[in-house]
């Protein structure tokens, strides 16, 4: 709820009520006409009381939690400023027993509804305040990820360029020009919510090229992919978590499977390595694919399931809604 809405709510339910509760007044409950009613001379005072208990006494007694005493309080002037009524405007001259009775309620409804009223925003101020805590507090933790993943990325490619300028000289050039565009993807696109999906699979692809190049005579690569729409867009940097472990962590002379289906908008991710049970168990991939858990749950919440298979291969399965 914005602020001029909450505001033009509360003035609107404030009007309203005062022109019910003064028809009501006149018209249901009294055989005064209106000029001759005490009760329009009232109101005035009533209005008083009212937004004196909203601005003033509730906000005080519920910041200090005097829960109780404020009920006294509440009772004694419902009191006080129906004894006023019976006898300084309607001089009715009745008994006190008989002007609670008659007249109580003409004290008792606004301030028990606006105090009512009251409380309902606030409690919508504080929810809204807590919402507005979580957003800022996902927003923070989803930049604390990806501030981890990313130099993990570029260290690596860093490492390929850096063994093909000592064996391979001539062909340095071209691995800079990828360098670059996975450079401009990670410091400046990575910082969107969402990328296209295009732009995504180009940085996979980069990477699993430099991949190649350096794991070459060591590891296979079996990468395929099918997309129907590379316009679906998608958090910047998911994937590459789980290709990035696959590289790392599986064992010499052993073949990675990297599979990726996008289809009706639904993107499934299958990647799949030999693995030592030693390293599986190691910190820095725990690390990352808890890292990535927390940023699925964070981003998609119910739209994505997330497996990891450790069986013969080190398999995992990742199926996400790009809606």
């Amino acid at each position: 709820m914005t602020f001029i809405n909450k505001y033009t709510s509360q003035v609107l339910v404030h009007i309203l009520f005062w022109m019910l509760f003064v028809f009501v007044s006149l018209f249901l409950f009294s055989d005064f006409y209106w000029k001759e009613n005490p009760f329009l001379q009232y109101v005035a005072l009533l209005v008083a009381i009212v937004y004196m208990n909203n601005f003033f006494l509730l906000p005080f007694f519920v910041k200090k939690k005097l829960y109780v005493l404020y009920v006294f309080v509440f009772a004694a002037i419902s009191f006080f400023a129906t004894q006023l009524y019976c006898y300084a405007f309607a001089q009715c001259g009745c008994s006190i027993p008989k002007c609670l009775s008659d007249y109580l309620w003409q004290t008792l409804v606004p301030l028990i509804f606006f105090s009512f009223i009251w409380v309902l925003y606030r409690f919508i101020d504080e929810q809204e305040e807590v919402i507005k805590v979580k957003n800022e507090h996902a927003e923070m933790e989803l930049k604390f990820l990806k501030s981890q993943i990313n130099p993990h990325v570029l260290f690596n490619n860093l490492n390929t360029i850096y063994s093909y300028s000592i064996e391979k000289p001539n062909e340095t050039p071209e691995l800079i020009l990828m360098l670059s565009d996975n450079l401009k993807h990670v410091l400046y696109e990575s910082n969107e919510k969402t990328i296209s999906l295009e732009k995504e699979i180009h940085f996979i692809d980069n990477y699993i090229k430099f991949q190649t190049i350096r794991t070459e005579g060591v590891k296979r690569i079996s990468y395929n992919k099918s997309v129907d729409s590379f316009k679906r867009q998608i958090a910047p940097l998911l994937l590459i978590t789980i290709i990035e472990n696959a590289f790392k962590h599986s064992v010499l002379n052993s073949e990675i499977n990297l599979n990726i289906n996008v289809e009706q908008g639904v993107l499934n991710f299958i990647c799949e390595n030999a693995f030592d049970t030693e390293k599986v168990t190691t910190t820095d991939l725990k690390i990352g694919l808890q890292n990535l858990e927390k940023r699925l749950d964070l981003i998609y919440k119910d739209d994505y399931k997330f497996n990891i298979n450790k069986t013969d291969t080190f398999k995992v399965v990742l199926k996400l809604d790009l809606k």
